[in-house]
């Protein structure tokens, strides 16, 4: 869909913004389709799939809808104000839905073990903030963190990561295992819980 936001006058604009704040569904789906161009462009830049950037836009849009009753116009260009604003919406929405990803990756990282825990831990880990994941991986011992970053949050596959790193595919697995066990116990020991996963993996 086009960016059709120039058929809107300040006028109009001013108006559905109006009826917008009193949860007026029809201006809502106006102003949607309005400016799903222009918002769509913005959200794209910050993926690398359709299916995702409709997700960040349509989360956006929920998030405008919602904050309607705090816009106010930075200056006398009603459209170029609004346009601002929704800009920075769907900014902050794109960049959330990247730290969400990203913390998907890692702790479906973590759940990837040999050691089975209890349903406890499994929910101990979703329940961890980014920030603290973050966190705990910059503890890490340096060779098993470049593992780490780079078959979980990278992307990478053994092989690759192996080449990356000038060792064996065998010590990237093997280091990867004890990288998964380390972050655990980091983990469990800041939030106090028993994570009952065996030694502590040797440090390199």
């Amino acid at each position: 869909m086009q960016d059709n936001s120039h058929l809107l006058s300040p006028e109009e604009l001013t108006y559905h913004l109006g009826v917008c704040a009193l949860n007026g569904r029809k201006s809502q789906k106006i102003i949607y389709n309005s400016f799903y161009g222009y918002a769509m462009a913005i959200c794209n830049r910050y993926t690398n799939n359709y299916e995702d950037a409709v997700e960040i836009l349509n989360d956006g849009f929920l998030k405008f809808f919602k904050q309607i009753n705090h816009y106010e116009p930075d200056y006398t260009d009603v459209v170029s104000s609004f346009k601002g604003w929704l800009r920075k919406i769907m900014i902050y929405t794109a960049i959330d839905h990247y730290r969400k990803i990203r913390r998907h990756r890692i702790v479906t990282g973590l759940n990837s073990r040999v050691h089975q825990h209890s349903l406890a831990h499994e929910d101990a880990v979703e329940k961890l903030t980014y920030k603290e994941i973050i966190g705990a991986i910059q503890e890490l011992t340096p060779v098993y963190k470049n593992v780490f970053n780079l078959f979980v949050m990278g992307g990478l596959s053994h092989e690759e990561v192996a080449e990356q790193l000038y060792i064996s595919v065998g010590t990237s697995k093997s280091d990867l295992s004890k990288a998964r066990k380390q972050l655990q116990k980091i983990l469990f020991k800041q939030n106090n819980i028993s994570p009952g996963i065996g030694k502590e993996p040797n440090q390199r």
